[in-house]
Order: structure tokens, then sequence, then C-alpha cells
């Protein structure tokens, strides 16, 4: 079964590669004399395979961006080379399979292909019409995708054959289940400044010098890049954009049910199997023997799934005229409902509202003018990259379109202005001096371009500068080492059995720690310790100017009865086995490209490359 299983999975990975991968990229116009853009051993990865693969790439990286993503930053992400370097590893099985002679058989590849989707008629069944549509559409023919599918399946076989009956060994499972299931009981106390029984320290300039000496990264300034930039949002223009009448006429009327809003009611609707039920339970709310929560409670059932929402009298079918006569807290029926006789419960009502076209253009003119400035500005791209093209800077687009200039020291952690958007600070992270300046978008369909102006290393800032900063981390510092100091011989009562309220602190307690997630009410400093710790041990732990004191009061394996674990542990289980598996393929890959070798054609990958520009 689980053979079955990765062989289904990967068959419809590859599907999805060749067919429906191919919107959005002009393969065929990569069709030319040279196909491929390398080979292991015999096996070639085609321009296209190479290509419908980089492309897929890219926009996966985009949609985790959530911006998009030019050829320039896949690059600087590796995912040219990633994309090569996973086509290497499918082609060296197919290799092996052609050299050992493996094949899934006619029959089984005509299972396969009457099984896609994108070759099956409006009944369900192989339509062979759209089989050479789907195909022509590919830019492939019948011969080669066949031949392609025979491979793919023949190497899914040999695949199986290596990573089939993979475990992980029951040690190793039962090893990682303890090390996250494991639980701590634990006590701590935090002392402050406040605390302390000496006075606060005050730092002398030899002080301050030598912390300044020790700590240079705390006063160091970041990489900064001088960028200079010209960029347009739909919000710049929004101002200048005309929206008729009719349109924004048009606008209301699409959503008339928005801004004329009957009366409604806020109800809950409770079912019974007949009307003597629901008369039953009305006496006994009405008569003070219960309440209508008890009721639903006995039901078996919560508050939750009798909540109908807000509802207009129309969706209450026969049922409405009561629920519509009734007040806020009333509770009318037995009435008919679709699932039988109902009593319901008005919790709140809406009165009906209605906005006039007048109240309601100004929001409308809002969103139709944003939405006309997105795609003014969507005509301008291919202006601007066109003057980009012609060898214009960032100043002349300013001069020359409706983009404005702007500069910016930037570097990790700015986010003013353009730095705001994510697509601006992943192409400042990427961008160099030899970058040819181009249009990017952002999230909002705005576009910028810029350049890079300068680099301006880190630089450590003298005391003078910064001496207010020096001071505080460094009275920081001496405060936890002087209550440090102060609570060492409390710390080895502590061991000995002497409780936290003795000793004069006030103490905190957290049970069923354990590796898996942190608890809300347990400072984060204290996690990566506890862990390390034996039972009874305590440990001081400064940090932020304070001291924690920590005593580790009892270790708990884990219970291995509890279904929670049980599923842990299948789960760990079934995570190594994969690895593993995936280890094992890997191996396999590695050692058919070692015997067979590799080719690559860096021609036909730049020409590749060249359509993404």
């Amino acid at each position: 079964m689980a053979g079955k299983s990765i062989s289904k999975t990967l068959v419809w990975i590859l599907m999805g590669l060749l067919i429906l991968g191919l919107g959005g990229f002009g393969v065929s116009n990569l069709s030319g004399n040279v196909r491929s853009v390398g080979a292991v051993g015999e096996s070639e990865i085609t321009i296209n395979e190479y290509a419908r693969a980089l492309e897929n790439q890219i926009n996966a990286y985009s949609a985790q961006l959530g911006a998009p993503v030019s050829f320039a930053q896949a690059q600087q992400a590796g995912i040219d080379a990633s994309v090569l370097s996973q086509l290497v590893s499918v082609t060296a099985l197919e290799e092996e399979t052609r050299r050992l002679g493996i094949s899934i058989g006619d029959a089984n590849l005509r299972e396969q292909i009457t099984r896609i989707p994108a070759f099956q008629g409006i009944d369900g069944s192989f339509d062979r019409e759209a089989y050479r549509f789907a195909l022509d559409r590919a830019g492939m023919n019948e011969g080669d995708f066949e031949a392609d599918l025979r491979a793919q399946q023949a190497s899914t076989l040999l695949q199986n054959a290596v990573i089939a009956g993979v475990h992980a060994p029951e040690a190793y499972t039962d090893t990682l289940l303890r090390f996250l299931a494991e639980e701590r009981d634990i006590t701590w106390a935090v002392l402050d400044r406040d605390d302390l029984q000496t006075g606060l320290p005050v730092p002398s300039e030899e002080d301050l010098q030598a912390y300044h000496d020790a700590n240079p990264a705390e006063f160091t300034t970041p990489q900064i890049k001088r960028l200079t930039y010209a960029w347009l949002t739909p919000e710049m223009i929004i101002d200048t954009v005309e929206v008729e009448e009719s349109a924004l006429r048009a606008a209301y009327d699409e959503r008339i049910e928005e801004y004329r809003q009957p009366e409604r009611r806020l109800v809950e609707r409770l079912a019974f199997a007949d009307t003597a039920a629901a008369d039953a339970a009305l006496a006994r709310i009405t008569g003070g023997e219960t309440s209508f929560e008890a009721v639903v409670e006995e039901r078996g059932l919560e508050l939750a799934d009798i909540d109908l929402g807000d509802v207009r009298q129309i969706d209450l079918d026969g049922a409405g005229d009561a629920v519509f006569a009734a007040s806020a807290g009333d509770i009318v029926g037995p009435l008919d409902s679709p699932i039988g006789p109902a009593l319901f419960r008005i919790n709140a009502v809406l009165a009906a509202q209605e906005t006039s076209f007048e109240d309601a253009q100004p929001e409308l003119r809002d969103e139709l003018a944003a939405d006309r400035a997105r795609r003014v500005i969507d005509a301008q791209i291919e202006s601007v990259d066109d003057l980009l093209a012609g060898g214009a800077t960032i100043e002349d687009l300013s001069a020359e379109t409706e983009m404005q200039l702007g500069q910016i020291d930037w570097h990790e952690g700015v986010s003013d202005d353009i730095a705001a958007y994510d697509s601006f600070r992943v192409a400042a992270a990427s961008i160099t001096a030899e970058d040819y300046p181009d249009v990017a978008q952002l999230e909002d369909s705005g576009i910028f371009a810029m350049r890079l102006d300068e680099v301006v290393p880190p630089a450590l800032l003298p005391l003078e500068e910064v001496r207010e900063q020096a001071e505080e981390a460094w009275r920081l510092q001496a405060v936890e080492e002087a209550l440090n100091t102060q609570v060492q011989a409390q710390a080895t009562e502590l061991k000995s059995g002497t409780t936290f309220e003795e000793l004069g602190m006030t103490p905190q307690a957290a049970t069923g720690l354990n590796r898996r997630g942190s608890q809300a009410d347990v400072p984060p400093e204290l996690a990566d310790t506890v862990f390390g710790m034996a039972k009874g041990d305590v440990e001081l732990i400064q940090g932020g100017g304070r001291v924690f004191v920590l005593r580790l009061d009892d270790i708990r394996q884990p219970d291995q009865s509890d279904e929670e674990l049980t599923t842990l542990r299948q789960s760990i289980a079934e995570q190594n086995a994969n690895s593993v598996a995936q280890d094992l393929y890997q191996i396999l890959a590695a050692d058919i490209r070692s015997r067979v070798g590799i080719s690559v054609n860096q021609q036909a990958l730049n020409a590749v490359h060249a359509n993404f520009q």
C-alpha cells in the first residue's frame, strides 16, 4: 500500500508539471535546434521541462513572499540551481530504469493516461480529442508525452523498491518521544534592582570605556545601503482620477442589498421531535423551572449549535411573522421550521438600515478611484521600462512620469515609507551596484525602481556619542552581577530544602513544562535552562537587569498510555521513516550520477533564463 501511495503522489506531481503548469510561460518558443539543458547518461533534461519547473518554483517563491519576484531575485535565492539539481536527481532514476530495462508495460501506461482529468470528457471517460488538445497546448506530441510518462512511472518503481519497508528504529523513536514529552515542574522567583541590598552602582569613566571596548557590537551601526528610488502608488494619484457619476450609480445598484438592509433579528432556534415536546420545554422555561440554556444543554447541544446569526423575516419562512413580532429576550414557539417544531429565542433587534446614494458616494468613489488608479499605474509599467532601457536615470523617471523621487538609508529593520513594503525590502536586500534599474511592483499595485548609490560599512560609534546608552547597559549588567553575588548563598539553601518564602522571595510555579511548546506564564529566559537541569537543581539566570532564581522540582517521564502521546509517537516514527527513505533516494541518485556522468549545456540554460528576464 505504501508503494502505491508513493506512486500515485509522484504521478500527479509529474502531471502537474507536464500539463497544469504550462500556463503563463511560452515554453513552445524555446523549441529549436537545442533540445536539452543537460543529461544524466543518455537521459536528457529537456529545455521545456526545465523551463516549466523553473517557472513553477519562481511562482511558488513569489506566493511565499507575497510579492512578484524577478528572475534576478530568484537567481539570488538559488532557485535556478535548485530546480536543475532536482531535475538531475529525477533524470538519474530514469537513466537507471532505462539501463536496467524496467518498464510499466502498455496496459499500465494506458490506465495512467486515461485517469488524468485533463484528458477526460464531460462524462468523466477518456476523450482522445481532449488528449490531443491538451498535449498540443503543452507543445508536446503523443509519442513524447507517453515516453516521458513511461520513464517516470518506471523510475517510480525503482524508487519504491529502494524505500519500501523503511522503518525508524524503535529505540530512536522512543528516545525522541522522551525528549519531546518529558515534563518538568519548576518554581522560580525574579529579583531586580529593587531587591538589591546595596545601593545602585554608579559607573566611572573607566567603567564605561571598558564596557564600550568589550561590547563593540552594541555600539556599531549596521551596514547601510544608500538608495535613490522613484515610486508611484495608487494613493498618490487617487485624487486626480476622474470617476463618472454613472459609474458610481452602477456600483451603488450592484451593492443595493448592502446599502438597504431590512430589519433583522439575532435568533437562536431549538428544534424538537414533536410539538408536544416543544410545548413542555417552553412551559418549564416560562414557569421558572429551568432556563433556555439548560434545555439546550439537556439536548446535548451548545448555544453555538442553534445560533442562526442575524436573519431577515423572509429567512424564517412561516416562523418569520411571530419572531419579528417579538421583542429582544422573548422566546416564541413552537413554530414550524425545516427541522421540525422549534422554539426561537430573540437575542437582539437590528433596526432596518438604508444608506442613500449621496451618503454612499464618498466610499464608492474611493473604491472606484483606487481601482482605476491601479489600472493607470499598470498601464505605465511598459513605458517606464522602456525609459530605463533607453538609458533614463531614476531622476529622469521623476521628471518624465508621475513617479516621485526619494532617497533612503536602508538596512535590516528599517520599515518606514517605501520600506514598509515587503517587496521593496526584498529588493533592497539583494541589490548591488552592478544591478540595472528595472521596474518592480509593490503589494498595493504600485511600482518602483531604484539605484544603489553607496554602501556605508558598519562603524563603531565613539563613547561620546553613545554615552547614555553605554551607561544604561553598564548599569543593567552591574545590577545583574550584584544580584547574582547576593543570592549565591540563598541558592545553596534552596537546594538544601529551604523554601523561597523563608528566604524572603515571592515564588511562582509551573507544572507540566515540555519541549513541545512554551507556557504563557513562564518567562522565556527559563526555557533553555530548565531542560538541562537535574531534579532539585537551582540555577541563577541573568538578563535584562534581573536575576531569575530557578529550581527544578520534578521530572516526569511520558505516560505511554496517553492517547495524545501515542499519536505523537506514530508521527515521530513516520517522519523518521520518511527522512531515512529520502536519504536512501538521494544516495541512489548520487550513485547513479557518479556512474553514468552528468552533462550541462550552459548555452541552453542561458537561453531559457533569457526568456525570464
